[in-house]
């Protein structure tokens, strides 16, 4: 009875902190669809999320569409799981892009951050105390983002490629409340001799969230009981966030060469607690670096998410975050990528272990027609 009750009051917390923190983020909107700030595969983990100017594969639909026009392969594939809190959390990716000609790629990308399995007793017990255990279900709160992606090369500027997302955000808190938003999302690169620079405007247009919620009489209750104000359908916008970056690619000789990065993160939703934070933007910077041999073998390392904390004795620190990571590539065909990190540093846990996979699907005829030579010379 004490562990019924018990579950039966933690998933009513949970629901109210679930649709509190929506109705908070209707008023102020400043971290509206937070979940698309974590970062997709595990070479941009690694790399601290430097990627806007040297993004150049599927995974650019997320860091900058405008990458997907350097993709070197006709067709790819990638995708990555990480979990939060041990397991309790899922975070999940997954995205194509197709080379339509010389100066064309689309790509689609699937995002997803859930907790499943969620125990709902809030209809345990009903107002006379009886106890129905039928009325146990269980429910899901998750965050999905679907991207359109499209990137068009210049033929008279060499280099230089532009790009673009239609994001479609569905949110969803089991049978409790639910939105759907659409935004934009745009992105240019340039690179010429080793140099690479590129700009990312996210939710160009602004993202609107549209909520709607469906509450029980007994959830309404609780509501009343804890005096707490009954959210009601609203629209939640999030502001546009600019990300400016810089990299360049250097060449040592016998296939050794490396790749630095610096990024810019500008928000525009008031203060926050950023390295530079004013009443009209807050500014964050990370930097990535990469060392590889030819395109078999990288290593690689970032720093960023800087913070300013108050500590016990109330003195304000800078924190950041380090992340490590390696990437091999097999024969141009599969890529798998490992990157030590604290995903976005969300929580107090411990950095996580994140594995992303790439499959480049036209390098499987340039395969056969190697192996066609290669059995012929044998014959």
């Amino acid at each position: 009875m004490q562990f019924i009750l018990c579950n039966m009051k933690r998933s009513i917390l949970f629901v109210l902190c679930c649709l509190l923190s929506v109705a908070l983020s209707a008023q102020t909107a400043k971290y509206s669809n937070a979940f698309l700030s974590l970062g997709v595969g595990a070479r941009g983990l690694s790399m601290a999320n430097s990627m806007v100017a040297i993004s150049d594969d599927v995974t650019s639909a997320y860091w900058n569409p405008a990458g997907l026009g350097r993709m070197s392969q006709k067709l790819q594939l990638s995708a990555m799981h990480a979990e939060y809190f041990a397991g309790i959390s899922k975070y999940d990716y997954a995205g194509i892009a197709y080379k339509v000609d010389s100066t064309s790629t689309v790509a689609f990308s699937y995002i997803r951050f859930g907790v499943d399995n969620i125990m709902n007793t809030t209809e345990l017990i009903d107002n006379q105390g009886n106890i129905d255990y039928d009325k146990i279900s269980y429910f899901s709160s998750a965050d999905n983002a679907f991207l359109l992606s499209y990137a068009y090369n210049f033929k008279k500027v060499q280099g230089l490629s532009v790009g673009g997302n239609v994001k479609i955000v569905r949110r969803k808190i089991g049978k409790f409340a639910g939105a759907w938003g659409f935004g934009l999302d745009l992105g240019v690169q340039f690179h010429r001799k080793g140099w690479q620079v590129g700009a990312f405007l996210q939710d160009a247009t602004s993202t609107f969230n549209a909520w709607n919620y469906t509450l029980s009489d007994q959830v309404k209750e609780v509501f009343i009981q804890t005096g707490n104000e009954i959210p009601e359908n609203s629209l939640e916008v999030t502001l546009p966030q600019l990300v400016l970056g810089g990299a360049k690619y250097v060449e040592f000789g016998k296939g050794f060469n490396a790749t630095f990065a610096l990024n810019a993160d500008f928000t525009f939703d008031g203060r926050r607690d950023d390295i530079l934070s004013t009443k009209v933007f807050s500014f964050n910077p990370h930097f990535g670096m990469e060392f590889a041999y030819k395109k078999i073998v990288a290593i690689r390392a970032g720093i960023g998410n800087f913070q300013r904390e108050t500590d016990f004795d109330n003195k304000r620190k800078v924190t950041c975050q380090i992340n490590l990571g390696i990437g091999v590539n097999i024969k141009d065909i599969v890529a798998i990528d490992y990157a030590f990190t604290d995903v976005g540093d969300v929580s107090v846990a411990l950095y996580s272990h994140i594995f992303s996979l790439r499959i480049g699907i036209d390098s499987f005829s340039k395969l056969k027609k190697k192996n066609k030579i290669q059995n012929a010379l044998t014959e």
